[in-house]
């Protein structure tokens, strides 16, 4: 039985109510009512159709062909506010001619698909009923064609360096799709292809969904479904290759990072899990960003697709196009990456048997040149890393004592072990030096000297100095970045342990350490950013200039420890003098080795997790040399 509440859905608009219509207008009202719930056999009774059966089946079959979320169908025809109504029905004798209106909604929040539909009643022995055509379902539908759902993906846009240069290169591929009038048992074809991806390691594909867009689609056109890359992909591509109804097309796409591989990231097939991270309009079996910039960026470089309802006979022929949705264009994403200094800084890293990053700024600007990561696991650490720094918070600490009033050739102390608030702390290698002034000490890395100087300052005192340098601080940056953690410290031992940078909250990435460095530089500290175009905004952000006196000093303190300390291995003279310090932290468990430095307008900052010569590392960046032996374990 027909609810009264759905008689009253469709009849607004149309006639005022069930009882006063004219005498076609039941079977109009019954015939949308059956249609829209999917009863499409009652609705196939009240035609004329002598094949209901194919009636019934053409009704059926609309929903699939365009794989429509929901369907709404109203007698008459809207109008504009102070417009004139159209009759729902013009009648003549046993003949009748009513409109209706239908509402699809094709789903991926886009915009519903509307139009004025057509159909024509017959009164035969008394009774109406609607003179089948196919045209009921749309007015430009002819017999024996279909409805058909077209989905044009432009290009993908290239990320690229900083002057504009691809980061991609062309490797080969495999695209995977079907031809969907081609597959035998649609269902059965995608639930293997789903099975087949998720032990690949991958989430699963939504194939209700897919199965949707397969029946929708043209059928003699080929539909991709994922691009795969070779060689790391042969295992998969070869499972497919096994699944009855798909097929593939071998290409060379330019989908492989050249360079910055953690930052450009890179590129699979839209999963479950991956469609709710992008969100509408893409859909399962697109090619989408999954890591990186290629999945931050991915509205930006995909562009939107254009989308087109069609007519069209089941071979792909005499095609029709009765609506369509316009896409976007895809953009390129322009980066700060130095193609001089990026390949330089993976290098650098390449002959090490550790973990390793490097983040390499531009002193004057924050802009970020060089990101290399070397056996992350696919990790960005050179910007999301989190370390504990050891004596490169010396930029920080040195800066405040600096501030504080004391100067870089004040005499200090250097014990082998210092103890402050019960905690002890010893020097590298358990020795103590000589009294000499600040600045040699620092150059060798005499962490008894910080440490007993922290008496010197406050913990507010300190931990200010380090949210002026910006660890900590919010970076408004638009790409997953680490700021650094600094803790307050709570009592004396606290404060020593931050003024040598071993404090057990304290975290910092490479990036801000590189920032950090850069600041003592230009004696501004500079927000960072990755993106010219679009450009981060920054918003909120101020670049922090620091105070003149201590910037000189701290120049002079940083090329010590290079030219003549514990960082002497980073003494290379190419392009300028190098300025810098080093040291080996243990975190945990795991051995972190450190280098904080510049030259002139670069700045940089290496970690290892592994005992070697970080300075050694920094030499080869310089000098664009990969670490190798030079760096071995130590």
């Amino acid at each position: 039985m027909i609810a009264s509440t759905s008689c009253a859905a469709l009849v607004a608009g149309g006639a005022g109510a069930c009882f006063a219509e004219p005498s076609a207008l039941p079977t109009m009202r019954d015939f949308l009512i059956a249609w829209q719930v999917g009863n499409t056999e009652a609705a196939a009774r009240l035609t004329t159709g002598a094949e209901r059966a194919a009636v019934a089946s053409a009704l059926g079959a609309v929903e699939r062909q365009l794989d429509a979320a929901a369907m709404r169908l109203s007698i008459g025809v809207p109008v504009p506010t102070g417009k004139r109504d159209q009759k729902a029905i013009d009648k003549q004798g046993d003949r009748a001619e009513a409109r209706f209106s239908v509402k699809v909604d094709l789903g991926e929040n886009g915009e519903p698909w509307t139009y004025t539909g057509l159909m024509n009643l017959k009164r035969i022995g008394g009774k109406w009923r609607v003179v089948w055509d196919p045209s009921i379902i749309h007015p430009s539908l002819k017999p024996g064609q279909r409805l058909a759902v077209v989905t044009e993906v432009a290009p993908r846009a290239s990320i690229q360096d900083s002057a504009a240069r691809p980061l991609l290169r062309r490797v080969p591929a495999q695209i995977v799709g079907v031809y969907p009038g081609q597959l035998r048992d649609p269902a059965k074809t995608l639930d293997q292809l789903a099975k087949a991806t998720k032990t690949a390691g991958g989430d699963p594909l939504d194939t209700e969904r897919l199965l949707g867009r397969v029946q929708s689609a043209p059928p003699n056109a080929f539909l991709p479904l994922m691009t795969l890359q070779r060689p790391g992909d042969n295992a998969l591509i070869a499972r497919l290759g096994q699944v009855q109804g798909l097929h593939s097309q071998a290409v060379q796409a330019p989908i492989a990072p050249e360079h910055a591989a953690e930052v450009v990231g890179s590129l699979g097939p839209a999963t479950a899990n991956r469609l709710q991270q992008v969100g509408a309009p893409y859909q399962p079996g697109d090619t989408i960003g999954v890591s990186g910039l290629q999945l931050l960026q991915q509205r930006r470089l995909a562009g939107t697709p254009t989308v087109r309802v069609v007519a069209q006979d089941p071979n792909g022929q005499n095609r029709q196009e009765l609506r369509s949705w316009p896409g976007t264009e895809p953009q390129p994403v322009r980066t700060t990456l130095d193609r001089q200094y990026q390949p330089r800084a993976e290098l650098a890293l390449k002959g090490l048997r550790h973990p390793a990053s490097i983040a390499v700024v531009r002193a004057s600007t924050g802009e970020v040149m060089a990101a290399a990561n070397h056996l992350t696991q696919g990790r960005n650490l050179a910007m999301e890393g989190r370390y504990t720094p050891g004596l490169t918070f010396g930029y920080v600490s040195a800066r405040a004592l600096i501030n504080g009033g004391m100067s870089q050739n004040t005499e200090t102390q250097c014990p082998a072990t210092a103890n402050v608030g019960g905690r002890t702390f010893t020097n590298p290698g358990g020795k103590g030096r000589p009294a000499a002034t600040l600045q040699r000490h620092f150059a060798f890395s005499c962490a008894t000297t910080m440490a007993n100087l922290s008496s010197r300052l406050d913990a507010k005192t300190l931990v200010a100095e380090a949210q002026r340098l910006g660890l900590g601080k919010g970076w408004n940056i638009s790409v997953p970045a680490f700021t650094g953690t600094v803790p307050t410290p709570k009592n004396a031992a606290e404060k020593a342990a931050l003024m040598v940078g071993q404090s057990e909250k304290l975290q910092v990435s490479p990036l801000s350490m590189a920032l950090v460095a850069g600041a003592s530089e230009t004696g501004t500290w500079f927000p960072p950013y990755l993106l010219n175009e679009p450009r981060d905004l920054q918003q909120g952000v101020a670049a922090q200039p620091l105070n003149p006196m201590s910037t000189s000093q701290m120049k002079l303190l940083m090329r010590r420890s290079v030219h003549s300390g514990t960082a002497n291995a980073a003494n290379v003279n190419v392009n300028g003098t190098v300025s810098g310090v080093t040291d080996i932290v243990e975190q945990g468990g795991k051995t972190v080795s450190w280098f904080v430095g510049s030259r002139g307008d670069l700045a940089f900052a290496i970690a290892v997790e592994g005992r070697v010569n970080a300075a050694e590392v920094a030499a080869g960046f310089l000098t664009g040399t990969p670490a190798g032996a030079a760096a071995a374990d130590r």
